[in-house]
Order: C-alpha cells, then structure tokens, then sequence
C-alpha cells in the first residue's frame, strides 16, 4: 500500500541469501494471480531453514495457506515436459521449476514465441527470457540415486492452481519483461506489489458487467494534465516529469492485469490518483510548515492510574 514502510522493496527483486529461493518463486507466482504476498510471510508458514532451503512440501503447506495448491506433474522425456508445461501456463497456472541439479526455485510465468518467461530471485534483474534449449538444460535432472551408471532423467514441474477464482491475471509478455528489465524501470520492478495493491483499490477487473469501462490510458488521456498541474501548483518542488513518470508505471501495471475504471467511479478514482501523486511527491520533496504545524509529533505518553501504580509512587 501506499503507506508501506520507507526502504522497503516488495516486488522483482533478488533474494538476499542463498536459501530463501522457494519463498520467492511461490511468491512470483502469487503475484502473477494478482496476490501481493511478502516473501518473509511465505517462508514464515513454510518454515524455510537456511541449512536446507525449502522442498516441495514446504511450498505446498505455504501455497495452501494462501489458497493455493502447488500440484506436481513428472515428465522423462523433454518433449513430454515441454509441453506440460506450455499447457499449464496457457491454463494461466504459474509454475514452479526446481532447477540447477534441483538446488534452486525459479517460477515461469508465460510462453510466447516459443520463448518462456521466467522469474528466477538469483538474477538481477530477476525478469528473463530464455529459450526452450536454456530452459531444458537448466531443468533437466539425472537421478543418480536411482541408478548410478545410467541415471533416468526426470523434469518435474509444480504448476500454482488458485482454489480462488482468480479475477486478475498478469499478462508478462516479452515485450512488457524487456520493459522491466531496462536499468531506468528498476523501480518501478523492485516496488511492483506496492503499485499492483493500489490499483486493486482504484480499479476494477475486466468484466463485462462493468458499464463504460475506462482503460487506465483512456483515463489518464481525459485527467492526466489536470492531475499533473495541480500538484506541480500546490507542491511547488515538484518536477512535472517525474509525476508523469509514477503515472506511466501506475499505467503500466493496470495495463499488465487489464484494470479497468467503471465510468461511474471516475470521480473518485481522479481523488485516489490526486491523493496518491501528492503523498508519493511529499515522500520525495518533504514540505514545511503548513498553518502551524510542521512533521509528526511524539504523542504524550499516559499512564493509568491503578492502584499498583500509587503504591508504587509512594515507595
């Protein structure tokens, strides 16, 4: 939310250790549902370990949590598992992918152009698109275990399945994670569930039961400029690029899970978008004084009178 602790990064970004790569590919996948989730929390209910990182099992406990099941699918030829694969994501399920000699997490989102799209947390930035070949070398394990001298090679895949019906979806295209992945929309990556959890509140899903339904670019096409001077007029410190540029962004993610304003709300949703470019610039170029008062205040802390508390004053 708009309010999230300063600092704070809740979106794309890479892991900040070896072992909490489960964590946050179930929570890509989440997000990929339109389910902002924390990767602390996630690895909190998984009980992650930094000794043994997170099995399947775990992610399952954490994926239920999060009315999710986390469903398996084995596959010993390449073919076979390139097309399950490619099945669940045009099923819009996220998939988890135990990769790297099944030592690492990593979620593919999208399939396009016979390219998949994938979040993998030891990258930066965590956004790529790889190749049928890359992929199948990176997933392909040999059981040596099973048999030493002549391992079976093995390609499991844990596809996300919402118990929920899921109203929004992300649409990760090729062309929207190059976007990302550019080093001036770093932001924007690193802070995506921030922006994704405000228009959850300003906008509404697609739908054909909303009446005149306004894209985010129609919207900002008819109010922008409005929204843009006012705050550049009130603020006074404000660089007007760089409101159009939190604009874009908030365009961008809307755009990516197809939210959409209902023309009836249009009022209220150029008061949510005024209120958040005028926090958000506050946040950037902090003003002074206004009619008297000038930052937060300590509150004066109150204790209640008990009895305990006069007998311990008169000691």
């Amino acid at each position: 939310m708009a309010g999230t602790q300063p600092g704070t990064s809740t979106g794309f970004y890479p892991q900040p250790n070896e072992f909490t790569c489960g964590p946050y590919a179930l929570k890509h996948a989440l997000v990929a549902l339109g389910r902002p989730v924390d990767a602390a929390e996630i690895a909190a209910t998984a009980k992650t370990h930094w000794w043994s990182g997170t099995n399947e099992i775990q992610l399952a406990r954490a994926a239920r949590e999060h009315d999710c099941d986390l469903r398996l699918e084995r596959r010993a030829s390449a073919e076979d598992a390139r097309k399950e694969l490619i099945r669940c994501l045009r099923a819009t399920s996220p998939v988890l992918l135990c990769v790297d000699k099944w030592e690492h997490w990593i979620t593919v989102v999208r399939y396009e152009d016979r390219r998949f799209v994938v979040i993998d947390s030891e990258l930066d930035p965590v956004l790529a698109v790889l190749t049928w070949p890359e992929l199948r070398k990176r997933w392909c394990f040999h059981d040596i275990e099973y048999h030493h001298s002549d391992p079976p090679v093995l390609y499991d895949l844990f596809a996300v399945e919402p118990r929920f019906k899921t109203a929004v979806k992300a649409d990760f295209s090729v062309e929207r994670v190059k976007f990302l992945r550019r080093p001036t929309n770093h932001a924007l990556a690193h802070h995506w569930n921030q922006y994704l959890e405000d228009l959850l509140d300003i906008c509404k899903p697609a739908s054909e039961r909303i009446q005149e339904p306004l894209s985010m670019g129609e919207f900002l096409r008819r109010h922008q400029e409005i929204l843009v001077s006012r705050v550049v007029h009130w603020h006074g410190e404000v660089a007007r690029e760089e409101i159009l540029r939190i604009l874009r962004y908030l365009r961008f993610v809307s755009e990516t899970y197809g939210l959409v304003i209902p023309a009836a709300a249009t009022r209220r949703a150029v008061v949510d978008l005024a209120v958040l470019v005028t926090m958000w610039s506050c946040a950037v170029n902090p003003i002074g004084e206004m009619y008297g008062e000038s930052g937060p205040k300590k509150r004066r802390r109150t204790v209640k009178k008990t009895s305990a508390n006069k007998v311990s004053r008169s000691r």
